[in-house]
């Protein structure tokens, strides 16, 4: 292999020497009759190698040694001498110096020295690299690192290791048992298990309460650490936090309900992922959907999931209002604006300051609010009536409407403008009739909720009955079933709705088909089904919502086969 090599000695024949033997085994040679010339070359040029004479004129050897040390360099040094006997050549190799060699200069013993220099220098770097980057992966791996010897001994960790569980440097080289329980001993269990099996171990979810008192959920994994000779020599823990995604499942599981907001259809489950995208993001967002599908909820969720949860949230009913009160409810006035004002009022936009303003159906405002409307959403201000200072308030808007927006545009009736500023986010609801799955989800909801109103215990509605509300059209949606469920709890005597307790004009509906013996009421599978969904397979409560009893439910599921593993399926 070519090399790049300074020798630095004082006498010329002895460079000369030295240059003419590694030129011609291919080397690149540069030479210092002394040490600051030497110093000089070493600033400006990387050396593979270094020969230095321990004695020089202005300096030693060893000080080019010291030098070479404290700048980090990576050659191999080797000492020149005229005396190998002498303390200093020991000296140089206490200090770090490759090897020595005696003057005068054998070629043969100059090039073996080299060699052996020029190898060990590439087995250097090549362990140096592997040894930074396996120290870079250390560092920028989230997963926390331990690595314990056979006697349970810590011997490294990363900075991973190090936020989750409360480590110091000062840990390194203590037993691991010494170190603060965040799991109850689990891991040292599980360490000692790896160790006595010598083989891979694998526990997930483990409760930890961890640094700062934080709980987390963790996955353990732990692998064999091997020595240079691959046997057994301590382990290597891997500690996942896997709290989000345990959060995460919790959530899917409780999605059955989100913040008010009942449903745990597909439909629903996007709308629920999309406000969680939005809470935090202070857009305006136009919520649209049929009367009655919860739109009002959607806002309220918006808010409360987000960072203005804590500020108030101002509900506006556009067309509850008359036109000649709107202004002045949305933008206050000075005593004096108009007959009555007999005195300052602060409008609904100074109230939701920080907060949320809810605009129900948005579609019914004036020409003269909605210019106004445009300009709060642009330039965050207004004038209260009667005023021409300037009021900034700090308010994201959401609006509603279950109109076609962009019709009354084309109809002169809206704002294109303003229309355009609206939905800038739209969050379209579906009709009850299309996410059927809730709806005895949402008859246990309202159940329970009645129950408590009207301090009645009803345990649930006939089998006839909820066939024929997951057939019903429900034009007027969730509210239209709720106030079925509250006209049938009115109503209702028993501990069971029939469909003697529900309005006329739904049982008159064609959908609405009850059967004439009640010992056929739950022979229908699906509404079996539906029933044990709406109550989370809690058999109890799904017979109670069917209107009999468990021993006929148990009865019917064997029959028809159903479990909760088939209908996962």
């Amino acid at each position: 292999m070519s090399a790049r090599i300074l020798v630095i000695d004082d006498e010329v024949a002895i460079r000369f020497t030295f240059e003419r033997f590694l030129r011609a085994a291919g080397h690149i040679v540069a030479t210092a009759g002394s040490y600051s010339e030497a110093l000089e070359q070493l600033q400006t040029t990387a050396f593979d190698i270094v020969f230095a004479d321990i004695i020089l004129e202005d300096g030693t050897g060893i000080e080019v040694l010291r030098e070479i040390k404290a700048k980090g360099l990576s050659c191999p040094v080797i000492m020149v001498t005229g005396d190998p006997g002498v303390e200093t050549a020991a000296d140089s190799m206490r200090l770090g110096a490759f090897d020595y060699i005696s003057k005068p200069i054998n070629q043969e013993s100059l090039l073996h020295v080299a060699r052996t220099a020029l190898k060990y220098k590439t087995i250097h770097e090549e362990k140096e690299k592997f040894r930074t980057n396996l120290e870079a992966i250390f560092r920028s791996v989230q997963d926390a690192i331990i690595t314990v010897d056979k006697n349970l001994t810590v011997l490294e960790f990363n900075e991973a290791a190090m936020t989750m569980c409360g480590l110091t440097h000062a840990d390194q080289g203590k037993p691991f048992a010494s170190l603060p329980q965040m799991d109850d001993g689990k891991f040292l269990e599980i360490m000692t298990d790896a160790l006595a099996g010598d083989r891979p171990v694998e526990v997930n979810r483990i409760e930890c309460l961890c640094e700062n008192q934080i709980h987390r959920v963790i996955s353990v994994r732990t692998y064999p650490l091997l020595s240079a000779q691959g046997l057994p020599s301590g382990i290597v823990m891997v500690l996942r936090d896997d709290t989000h995604v345990a959060d995460l499942e919790l959530e899917l599981k409780s999605h059955r309900q989100f913040h008010r907001i009942i449903g745990r259809s597909k439909p629903m489950q996007k709308i629920y992922s999309l406000i969680q995208s939005l809470a935090n993001v202070q857009t305006t967002v136009l919520v649209t959907g049929e009367s009655g599908t919860g739109k009002e909820l959607v806002a309220e969720a918006l808010h409360l999931s987000g960072g203005r949860s804590h500020k108030p949230l101002v509900k506006v009913n556009c067309s509850a209002l008359p036109e000649s009160l709107l202004e002045s409810e949305l933008f206050g006035h000075v005593k004096g604006a108009f007959t009555g004002a007999i005195r300052d009022n602060i409008g609904r936009f100074h109230r939701a300051d920080g907060g949320t303003i809810f605009f129900d159906e948005i579609g019914d405002v004036s020409p003269t609010v909605q210019l106004k409307l445009l300009r709060v959403l642009e330039e965050r201000e207004f004038e209260r009536v009667g005023s021409s200072a300037p009021t900034r308030v700090d308010v994201r808007m959401i609006a509603a409407t279950n109109r076609n927006l962009m019709e009354k545009v084309r109809n002169g009736e809206l704002r294109e403008d303003l229309y355009y500023r609206l939905k800038v986010i739209e969050i379209k609801l579906p009709p009850l009739r299309d996410r059927r799955d809730d709806i005895p989800l949402l008859v246990e909801h309202f159940r329970k909720g009645f129950n408590k109103k009207f301090k009645k215990d009803i345990e649930g509605i006939s089998s006839d009955v909820l066939q024929a509300f997951v057939k019903h059209p429900w034009r007027g949606n969730v509210r239209e079933l709720e106030h079925t469920m509250e006209h049938a709890f009115v109503l209702c005597n028993q501990n069971i709705i029939t469909f003697d307790n529900l309005p006329g004009d739904f049982t008159t509906a064609p959908e609405a088909v009850r059967h004439a013996a009640s010992e056929n009421r739950a022979t229908d599978a699906q509404a079996i089904l539906d029933a044990l969904q709406a109550t989370a397979w809690n058999k109890a409560k799904a017979a109670r919502l069917l209107g009999i009893d468990r021993v006929t439910l148990y009865r019917k599921l064997k029959k028809y086969n159903i479990s909760e593993d088939s209908a996962r399926d």
